[in-house]
């Protein structure tokens, strides 16, 4: 792990969409909440409950070709959604980037890599 990033990479036995995948994953009680699809930017994304504005566990898919394909990256990150990214936009301009500090340091930080782990190993156990 990098200052900061946690990235977990994950290979499904079957292929996905990420729709597919949430899908198959979103009634599994997981450590870290309960999952969600939302959009981020011009991608959809799965994401669970975030910890504070800087510490959210997310999914994202890795490289597809085509729609479908059985990689995915779970990671530490900003809170995801429309809302959240302008929110995210303005305060790095505001504070010239000292507003992210939280998702370095500090015990929300520690929990959300904890939380991407736990995620990590809920879904190599689910066999998908």
């Amino acid at each position: 792990m990098a200052l900061g990033i946690k990235q977990i990479k994950l290979v499904t036995e079957k292929n996905y969409t990420i729709e597919s995948f949430y899908e198959a994953i979103k009634d599994h009680e997981f450590s870290a909440g309960q999952p969600k699809l939302v959009k981020q930017a011009l991608a959809l994304i799965i994401v669970f409950p975030e910890i504070d504005r800087q510490n959210q566990v997310q999914i994202i898919r890795g490289w597809f070709k085509g729609d479908e394909g059985n990689k995915f990256t779970i990671m530490k990150a900003e809170a995801a959604g429309m809302e959240n990214f302008a929110k995210n936009v303005a305060l790095h301009a505001i504070t010239d980037g000292w507003s992210s500090m939280g998702s370095v340091f500090g015990k929300n930080s520690k929990l959300c890599e904890k939380q991407c782990e736990e995620v990590a190993e809920e879904l190599k156990k689910m066999g998908l």
